[in-house]
């Protein structure tokens, strides 16, 4: 069997948050925060920071982390880390996680390494959460509705499945992490966007119309993702609460 990488895609230009991977809670910047929770996933065999930016390279090498440069061009995350592929034959099996996931639990991780790994029928895996009325409207919230053997039906930035009757139907929001086999990763950046992907504005739909299957394990951690200054405080406002407790 061919090695596992987590691959991290960092870029340096974010329109809300410029430069959000070399910002710093407790001296330590986010992209480290993220690279210290892969390191403590059990599955994989390297971690490896993608980017474009020279800056986040020399900051992911000053805290002895693995990094490579590529691209500029690159219109999606899957893009940038299948340059990085394309360099390591020996890489059978990849995860991609955000650079901007930095309370990620381990654990996660491994489940959606573990799925792409043992389960023969999945060709993508990823995570997804129970949620309530309160966020199921929120269309920045991506949900999912799934089969009986947790496999993906469909995404959406919508309210689905929709309510016809109430009361019966569960919830699920999706986390932006995502495991592949080579071969899957390796067509999802070979064709073109698809109708679908393109009205939702996500990338996974290409995969789904296209005949992938996307294996799903449900999680029961908020995800805290940093996009804003607002999530960064939050962030921040985590990290010091839990040292407060230790």
């Amino acid at each position: 069997m061919g090695k596992c990488a987590i691959i991290i895609p960092a870029r340096y230009g974010s329109s809300r948050l410029e430069g959000k991977p070399l910002l710093k809670v407790l001296d330590k910047p986010v992209i480290q925060w993220v690279y210290e929770k892969a390191n403590q996933a059990k599955l994989a065999d390297l971690i490896i920071v993608a980017t474009d930016d020279q800056r986040i390279y020399d900051c992911v090498k000053s805290f002895g982390g693995n990094v490579e440069m590529t691209s500029t061009e690159h219109k999606s995350g899957s893009d940038r880390i299948m340059e990085v592929v394309s360099r390591h034959p020996e890489i059978d099996y990849i995860c991609n996680l955000q650079g901007d996931e930095p309370l990620i639990e381990p654990e996660s991780i491994d489940a959606v390494i573990k799925n792409v790994i043992e389960d023969d029928r999945a060709d993508i895996s990823t995570l997804i959460r129970e949620i309530g009325q309160d966020e199921v409207e929120n269309p920045n919230l991506v949900k999912c509705v799934t089969d009986k053997n947790s496999f993906a039906l469909y995404f959406s930035r919508s309210k689905i499945p929709y309510e016809r009757n109430t009361g019966i139907a569960k919830f699920y929001g999706h986390l932006g992490i995502y495991g592949y086999k080579r071969h899957a990763l390796e067509s999802m950046t070979s064709l073109s966007q698809t109708m679908l992907e393109k009205t939702e504005s996500l990338e996974q739909l290409r995969a789904l119309e296209n005949g992938m299957k996307i294996k799903t394990s449900v999680v029961d951690f908020v995800p805290v993702g940093i996009d804003t200054k607002e999530d960064l405080e939050k962030f921040r406002q985590i990290v010091s609460e839990k040292l407060s407790h230790i």
